[in-house]
């Protein structure tokens, strides 16, 4: 018999993020495409988007991501591996089970994927901490891996981004604790889908918005309901973030204006603080709402251990979800602090090289193979595919 721990606490032990090496100028494309290049700073709050070439995708992203945390003991200890994503590479064969290989995690693990547009990763956290509760001695590795894309010289062309949150849940996490008061809702809508013959999404933009917002405001009034709280119990907010202008406004859609205007500005100061990363990466799907967490966590100077943080998730089609974390003492100690500059080492690319990125696509012979090449600057790469079998590998540096 399974013994549940008295008392037991769970949630995020370490957080880590990988993102692609290439990043496109905003004002490079505003320029190029003769649109206000404050249509895109101030209208979406948005400066700078990364762009994956041939040889990264979601694969690579999430075992960049999970290599950047993990450690030896940790991928002994991991029994379960969960991709979440809607960029899936393969129609049967799941992500993670690409990835649990190329981080050489001990066999004995369940590895899966799980899909729900931009929502899935917060199902998969969930997941984790059920399977937690059942097994205390459990390390579960949740990763978040996306890649953005819209038609070239498409209205979605400047919410594009790439990249991966990987997140270890276990038991005595050392950056925050979930407070089991989740209240998730669903409508069978059409804003945002992508059939399996489409390689790019189709969008309902205004709708998508509105079905953003009025999720937003009537799942948090019944989480309100439920839990008898109000935002003056929480120090900050973090938001799913297609582009960081619309979660601006459900910030103000749910701040009760009759709050003190110091409680106002220390909300308003920390999702200025989570929508840093954002802003230099772009749209990165099930990962962006982690992502904002993130970046508050690594750029904000006020926070503290007690502080509790209210997330809203949202993935289009649709299942939203708010719900809400606690920090831990000493949770900074596991932060990264140097990663606005890992950000700006990015390599610049030119629209037009943008544009060949984006069209490029791997040129497979008689017998469904090619080989890849320019993966050099990538910690782990596709580098062939042989018989339509996809092959990845660590990159030699």
């Amino acid at each position: 018999m399974i013994k549940i721990e008295v008392n037991m606490t769970i949630g995020i032990d370490k957080i880590g993020f990988a993102t692609s090496q290439y990043v496109l100028k905003l004002q490079d494309l505003a320029e190029t495409r003769g649109i206000d290049p404050e249509k895109l700073s101030k209208g979406l709050l948005l400066k700078e988007l990364s762009i994956a070439p041939l040889t990264e995708d979601i694969v690579t992203l999430a075992a960049s991501a999970g290599n950047s945390i993990l450690t030896e003991e940790d991928k002994q200890e991991i029994d379960m591996v969960i991709v979440a994503t809607e960029s899936g590479v393969d129609q049967s064969k799941a992500a993670a089970v690409f990835v649990h290989g190329l981080l050489g995690i001990q066999p004995f693990a369940r590895s899966f994927e799980i899909k729900e547009a931009c929502y899935g990763a917060t199902a998969a956290l969930h997941y984790a901490k059920l399977h937690v509760e059942n097994s205390p001695k459990s390390k579960v590795l949740v990763l978040a891996s996306d890649i953005a894309r819209y038609g070239v010289e498409t209205p979605g062309e400047p919410t594009q981004g790439a990249g991966c949150v990987a997140m270890l849940i276990s038991q005595n996490p050392r950056i925050m604790v979930f407070n089991n008061d989740n209240v998730a809702q669903t409508r069978d809508i059409m804003d945002f889908w992508r059939p399996n013959y489409s390689t790019t999404p189709f969008v309902n933009g205004v709708y998508s918005t509105q079905q953003y917002l009025d999720s937003l405001k009537t799942t948090w009034v019944e989480y309100q309901k439920r839990y008898e709280c109000s935002l003056d119990d929480f120090e900050a907010v973090c938001f799913h973030l297609p582009y960081p202008k619309l979660a601006l406004k459900g910030l103000k859609k749910i701040l009760d204006k009759s709050f003190p205007q110091e409680k106002k500005d220390v909300l308003q100061k920390h999702f200025d603080e989570s929508i840093i990363y954002s802003q230099k990466v772009g749209n990165i799907y099930t990962g962006s709402l982690f992502l904002g967490l993130l970046s508050l966590l690594e750029n904000a100077d006020s926070l503290k251990a007690g502080d509790k943080i209210a997330l809203y998730s949202y993935g289009s089609g649709a299942v939203s979800e708010f719900f809400s974390v606690e920090l831990v003492e000493g949770f900074e100690k596991q932060l990264q602090k140097n990663r606005l500059a890992l950000l700006d080492r990015r390599q610049a690319l030119s629209v037009a090289d943008y544009e060949r990125m984006f069209f490029e696509e791997a040129k497979l012979d008689e017998s469904g193979s090619a080989t890849m090449s320019g993966y050099e600057g990538q910690d782990f790469a596709l580098i062939e595919i042989v018989d339509h079998q996809r092959r990845y590998s660590k990159v030699e540096k």
